[in-house]
């Protein structure tokens, strides 16, 4: 059951016509808007085979976001549910710190009408956030992080994620304004030397 959600991130991020209908149906105006930005810049996604530790990498714009996705019909994903959950989500942290990649957990709530994903990160302790820069600083500051339960046991709360139309929406809006800088130092450079 998960590849279906795993595919069906896939094809929004890399903005397939079919899933992006699919998925705004029940979304309101404003969710449809933040879903519908990603035809401006698409992510190219890469699905991992097999259990590689993610599910998906999503690289655009010098942007790359290694993405575990989870679904449930429950509303608070605990990982104390299994040992490999919390395996996989520490292994996740110590890949990330080691390259200096902000991890996602994507959360889709199963039966939900609207924007039914929610985006995470996980804390990367004390790592020091001075190695993140432009857009991948952003995300992760504005990210929630997954919390911890009283036991130390990481547990997502759908409702506390930050909504994919969101995310969509920031991540190209920032990538928007990447590439226009670009292009007018671009610009300036060849100015120079003529």
């Amino acid at each position: 059951m998960g590849k279906i959600f795993e595919r069906e991130l896939k094809g929004i991020l890399s903005a397939n016509e079919d899933v992006l209908s699919r998925v705004t149906k029940t979304c309101d105006t404003q969710e449809r808007v933040g879903y519908l930005r990603i035809r401006e810049n698409p992510f190219m996604v890469i699905r991992a085979a097999g259990s590689l530790g993610v599910d998906l990498v999503a690289i655009r714009d010098g942007m790359s976001f290694p993405i575990e996705v989870k679904s449930s019909t429950a509303d608070v994903m605990r990982f104390s549910r299994s040992e490999k959950l919390m395996i996989q989500a520490e292994d996740m942290i110590s890949d990330c710190q080691r390259v200096n990649l902000v991890p996602l957990y994507a959360y889709r709530f199963k039966g939900h009408r609207g924007d039914a994903w929610r985006m995470f990160t996980l804390d990367m302790g004390d790592l020091d956030m001075n190695i993140y820069s432009g857009i991948p600083k952003i995300v992760y500051e504005r990210l929630p992080k997954v919390k911890f339960s009283k036991t130390g046991n990481f547990i997502m709360r759908w409702k506390d994620g930050w909504p994919l139309s969101k995310f969509i929406d920031l991540t190209t809006a920032l990538a928007g304004k990447r590439c226009q800088t670009v292009r007018s130092n671009f610009e300036a450079e060849n100015e120079k030397r003529t």
